[in-house]
């Protein structure tokens, strides 16, 4: 496909500021796209190209504000991608309700409200899509993420239903990453060797993923490269949750 490929998409990512979701945004940015960079830490926005907007994923009413002001800067909205997300690791008998609660609010809850919010400018736009991120800890499970997991399972889930029930107009996919150079991983697994060895001994790839690697799997499920592609979930794992 000749030219960029989101030229004239206007698209809201949410957890823009690192990892991810700023790889994300780079790329998008580079493939034509107009962009609402939403993040809680909105000063680190500031190097992205895109409007900057504070926002809490897990309040409702910082997500209202947040998606009015998206539309209005880039009238209108052709897609979302939910990248923000939180990562604890406790094992089930050190997993406070509070954390659960936390870890549950801004996993899921925050893309449910994010899409909710946004869908009057999705359906208008008329050809939009939705990507969530959910993990490959979803597929085959770590130890000591209880809510993490069950977070990005309902995730799956979520996407599924939506992709049922907002099709044909509005596309819904998700991309399940494997561990990716992020400061996520590096605060789970501090030790940069270590590291390198279990994905040596666990995926098929031996090597862990890059943050525009993953970006690449989202860019495609934004793009009409994948114009009859709904309701799928791709892992982007190097391929751990089969080997």
């Amino acid at each position: 496909m000749s030219g960029p490929r989101l030229q004239g998409r206007r698209i809201v990512i949410t957890g823009a500021a690192a990892g991810i979701g700023r790889a994300t945004a780079e790329l998008f940015a580079a493939e034509g796209a107009s962009l609402a960079l939403l993040d809680r830490d909105a000063t680190s926005l500031g190097e992205l190209a895109g409007e900057a907007i504070s926002v809490d994923v897990s309040d409702e009413k910082s997500v209202a504000t947040a998606i009015t002001k998206a539309a209005s800067a880039m009238g209108g909205i052709d897609g979302v991608v939910n990248v923000a997300g939180i990562f604890p690791v406790a094992a089930l008998e050190d997993t406070s309700l509070d954390l659960w609660e936390k870890t549950i609010a801004v996993n899921l809850t925050g893309p449910f409200l994010i899409a909710r919010a946004a869908l009057p400018h999705l359906r208008k736009a008329g050809k939009a899509t939705i990507v969530n991120l959910s993990s490959a800890s979803a597929i085959v499970p770590f130890r000591e993420l209880s809510a993490y997991g069950a977070s990005k399972g309902g995730i799956i889930t979520l996407s599924k239903v939506w992709a049922s029930e907002l099709g044909p107009k509005i596309r819904v996919n998700v991309v399940c990453p494997g561990m990716t150079r992020t400061r996520m991983v590096s605060d789970w697994h501090p030790d940069s060797e270590k590291l390198a060895q279990t994905a040596k001994a666990t995926y098929a790839l031996q090597r862990i993923a890059e943050p525009v690697e993953v970006a690449k799997a989202i860019l495609f499920l934004t793009s009409d490269e994948s114009s009859f592609t709904t309701g799928s979930t791709m892992t982007v794992d190097g391929g751990r949750t089969f080997h």
